[in-house]
């Protein structure tokens, strides 16, 4: 939830200016340096001291707890970049003199948001197929799993690499092109519990009253084989995320400059001097996916009917 509103937790611009009895808030809106009494019409550069002057002579600035943003790149320093953690940068920068603190809050949002959306939209796609594939069975099960053999069997990685390379990377584009390739991850679970509960006297009885098959496999269904799907989605999830972290990581995932947990990987493996920038990107991985998993398991015991107690 933090992470959500990483503009108000790390950037290079305030969060509120109040200034000749207004209010400004530069995280939302551009502001010319006119606008505070300055000479340009251009955006005004919040971190000059020129223009803190103009501002604080007729009032006051909010910052951020960070007063840097991800791509915000540190002219100041004392020495060479990368830079040790220090009282300015709390885990130190990286080899283009920008904050780790500030990268690491805004890949993680980047990250949780890319493993959510794949994995729901993953979902969707599998268990539909899945259900499709196990309640008709026959000829349409045996063209599925021989499908889902064929495609399944292909080198994804080398693939998403190729298709990388090709087509100009970005978050859209990325989220499609891992869509092709995870979406057959529960196939096989909602698939099996289909084939199961397909045959099963509740479901029989509706097919008897004429239930079209539609609502059968919604209603009756798929909230048996639900279990069994929530099982697996924090390992979709966590997949998500390594997925995007390992393409960051060999240069073919989001654009240059992008806040990336795997591209400060990457930066940590060139500046084996710097331990900070390899250990950030580390441990916040590891956290991150570890809570994940928990977080999973807490969902699908909640919707497990056999724990649900009246």
């Amino acid at each position: 939830m933090l992470s959500l509103f990483a503009e108000l937790l790390a950037n290079d611009k305030p969060i509120l200016i109040a200034f000749d009895g207004g209010y400004y808030t530069p995280v939302f809106a551009t502001y010319p340096e006119t606008t505070f009494g300055g000479d340009f019409p251009t955006e005004a550069d919040y971190r000059d001291p020129f223009v803190q002057e103009l501002i604080e002579e007729k009032g006051w600035i909010l910052w951020p707890p960070i007063r840097f943003s991800y791509r915000t790149i540190d002219t100041e320093l004392d020495r060479a970049a990368p830079s040790p953690p220090d009282a300015r940068h709390w885990l130190g920068t990286d080899d283009q003199a920008r904050d780790v603190l500030a990268r690491a809050i805004y890949g993680f949002r980047i990250s949780v948001l890319f493993g959510l959306l794949l994995t729901i939209l993953s979902s969707i796609v599998g268990v539909a197929a899945g259900a499709v594939q196990g309640f008709y069975g026959g000829v349409v099960d045996l063209m599925f799993q021989r499908f889902i053999e064929i495609w399944g069997g292909m080198p994804a990685l080398f693939i998403l690499i190729i298709l990388s390379s090709v087509i100009v990377p970005g978050f859209a584009t990325l989220l499609i092109l891992l869509l092709l390739f995870s979406w057959t991850a529960l196939v096989g679970v909602v698939r099996a519990e289909f084939l199961r509960a397909r045959n099963l006297d509740y479901v029989r009885a509706a097919r008897a009253l004429g239930v079209s098959d539609g609502v059968i496999m919604w209603r009756h269904v798929l909230p048996n084989a639900m279990v069994a799907t929530l099982t697996f989605m924090p390992f979709i999830l966590n997949g998500s995320i390594t997925a995007l972290t390992g393409l960051d990581f060999l240069g073919f995932g989001l654009p240059p400059g992008s806040p990336s947990l795997g591209e400060l990987l990457s930066q940590g493996k060139n500046n084996l001097q710097a331990p900070w920038l390899g250990l950030t990107a580390f441990f916040t991985l590891a956290v991150m996916l570890s809570l994940l998993i928990f977080v999973g398991e807490a969902v699908r015991d909640a919707f497990d009917p056999r724990k649900t107690f009246r």
